[in-house]
């Protein structure tokens, strides 16, 4: 199998030398990078050679990395049932650009580019019905995205006296905490609240 995804590469490293940037074989699968514009040619290209055969969508999803220029990798993985091969795509960009919607090429795309828009907030151009998919109506920011609040910044209940749904900020118990995960045999290098009222019953 490696040796096929090592010719694949080539083959598709040479037909497509203007949208390449590279071509890796990790864990017995081959990941391409593309550049973001060439994205519809490149899926189109996946999808009709001969030799490729990509004609089922698998999936789309996204991976944030915040301390980055280009923010964010779009993923796509796509399935060859005719040659038994497998693909993953990917391209980068930055927060203010557009991903170029492959819908006209694979329409259940649509679900998909709605699902990253969603949690993410990357913007799908050419895209038919762009709309939230999994969160509410007035959803504030992208639950995916690294920097969203762990806590968020509503949250729901039902009020027995107005008989409807209510949405109001955060309001948190308790302080909350934070937890290091050092080895429970080396033991914290602090002292936990509390530990105090011991040091004098010895």
């Amino acid at each position: 199998m490696s040796e096929a995804l090592k010719q694949l590469a080539g083959l598709i490293e040479e037909k497509q030398a203007d949208a390449v940037i590279s071509t890796q074989i990790t864990h017995g699968e081959l990941t391409v990078v593309v550049a973001l514009n060439a994205i519809p040619d490149f899926v189109n290209f996946l999808r009709c050679d001969r030799e490729c055969l990509f004609s089922t969508l698998v999936d789309i999803t996204a991976v944030d990395y915040p301390g980055r220029e280009k923010r964010f990798d779009v993923v796509y993985h796509f399935l060859s049932m005719y040659q038994n091969h497998r693909i993953r795509v990917k391209a980068c960009l930055r927060e203010d650009e557009h991903v170029p919607s492959i819908t006209s090429i694979h329409p259940s795309a649509g679900w998909f580019e709605r699902e990253v828009f969603d949690m993410y907030g990357i913007l799908f151009s050419g895209h038919p019905d762009l709309r939230r998919l999994l969160t509410d109506y007035g959803f504030r920011g992208h639950p995916l995205r690294k920097d969203f609040p762990t806590t968020g910044y509503t949250e729901v209940r039902y009020d027995d006296k107005e008989k409807r749904v209510i949405y109001e900020p955060v309001s948190l118990i308790q302080e909350y905490r934070q937890f290091d995960f050092m080895s429970p045999w080396e033991g914290a290098q602090y002292i936990l609240p509390g530990d105090e009222k011991g040091e004098g019953a010895e």
